[in-house]
């Protein structure tokens, strides 16, 4: 090991943030290491990435992350899954099975904020890249675990897959048609929340640090997050001690709300209080006399007389096209959409309004168009969104720049397939 690499691995460790600009992001200066790979810890690391945290990738110089060779690929190669969880971050791409390797991480983690990871119980360890190894190194890290069934359980050993913990969550069990098959959600759900639970958890970890000066290690778990997202369904389950079932585009505990055809096409509509079921029975159907029909007079009656005003509705409804019915239902107050694709979603007045669709010019696709981070401020900002990064793109300006290596350092470890 040269004198100058030597030194660099020995960088002090993180904790006191920079001062903080009025309209800056608020993450600007904290450093995220993400050894995370496929969804549910990556989108956590570019959420903080939209906050203005530096987030480097680690990838693994042989392909790097598998959503890399997922989805169908774009001009110059790159895939539509990697491209949508992975804006603004730098890549670096170091093998850290190799000792080497393992040492340039630990250099990282010791003058980095936050850890983000989520390989199988054990994998880092046997690498010396375990929390209790990193908190060694540097006692203010904030080191978050995403696995599908937590560090703890009978379950901590097993891979987590989105699809399967939609199974075994129950989530399944709840989405689809009533006479029909348990169906998966259309996205990762679980995937995705846990993401953002992880964040949550890390903020938290990261005001706490702020106030006592010490980091944390964060078990986030995408059973958990799918359990915790079943919210009044869960109070169902437990309270009244029985599963709930399957209510399709219904709602278990909230009448009437649903999808309902027009003469020309469906219609999604939330009646959400007695009061709102009182304007849309008279200033949308023109039938007040069903408000004061004592079988729907309120939520429970209607909960319990379900059938009966959705075959009224229903027959109401099919008198007139879906671009009637929405005015009526706009000037009563009563939420109501039409049912649109994505695309027809991500380039609608109200997303453009949102700004929710970002164009970012991207190293090898020219200019492309991705979904935008969905938080607003009002004081400060977000960073500027970037393209996600090619495998290895900033491998050499990380080690430079944050641990002081030299070009012939640099060379040596490619050469030997460390680095890439």
């Amino acid at each position: 090991m040269t004198a100058m690499m030597s030194e660099a691995l020995s960088t002090p460790s993180a904790g006191a943030l920079p001062e903080l600009g009025r309209h800056a992001p608020p993450l600007q200066g904290v450093r995220v290491l993400d050894l995370s790979r496929v969804l549910a810890a990556p989108f956590c690391a570019m959420m903080l990435a939209d906050l203005g945290a530096e987030v480097v990738k680690v990838e693994h110089p042989n392909g790097g992350d598998q959503t890399r060779h997922w989805g169908t690929a774009i001009q110059g190669g790159e895939r539509t899954y990697y491209l949508a969880i992975n804006r603004s971050k730098q890549s670096i791409a170091i093998d850290f099975s190799k000792p080497e390797g393992a040492n340039l991480i630990k250099a990282l983690a010791r003058e980095s904020d936050i850890l983000v990871e989520n390989y199988l119980l054990g994998t880092l360890e046997r690498y010396g890249l375990g929390y209790e190894d990193l908190k060694a190194e540097n006692p203010k890290l904030i080191y978050c675990s995403v696995s599908g069934y937590g560090r703890t359980g009978p379950g901590a050993a097993r891979p987590g897959y989105d699809s399967v913990i939609q199974a075994e969550s129950g989530l399944m069990s709840i989405t689809g048609e009533p006479d029909g098959e348990a169906s998966k959600a259309g996205v990762p759900i679980c995937d995705i929340t846990a993401g953002m639970y992880a964040t949550q958890a890390i903020l938290a970890a990261l005001v706490r640090r702020l106030r006592n000066g010490y980091g944390e290690a964060i078990d986030i778990a995408l059973f958990d997050c799918t359990l915790a997202n079943h919210a009044s369904v869960a109070a169902n389950a437990l309270l009244l001690k029985k599963p709930p079932g399957r209510f399709g585009n219904s709602h278990a505990d909230i009448i009437p709300q649903g999808l309902y055809h027009t003469a020309d096409g469906p219609l999604m509509f939330h009646v959400g209080s007695d009061a709102q079921f009182a304007r849309f029975c008279t200033d949308v159907l023109g039938l007040p006399e069903v408000a004061a029909d004592p079988r729907f007079v309120d939520n429970d009656a209607r909960r319990a007389n379900r059938d009966e005003l959705d075959e009224i509705m229903s027959a109401r409804l099919r008198t007139r096209s879906k671009l009637e019915w929405l005015p009526l239902f706009r000037a009563a107050g009563v939420p109501a959409g039409l049912v649109q694709n994505v695309l027809e979603a991500l380039t609608s007045d109200e997303s453009k309004a949102r700004e929710m669709v970002c164009e970012i010019d991207h190293p090898t696709a020219g200019r492309i168009n991705l979904v935008n981070s969905p938080l607003k401020w009002k004081e400060s900002s977000l960073a500027t969104p970037k393209a996600p990064p090619l495998l290895g793109e900033h491998t050499d300006r990380v080690l430079r720049e944050r641990l002081g290596l030299d070009d012939g350092s640099i060379e040596r470890m490619r050469t030997e397939k460390i680095i890439y």
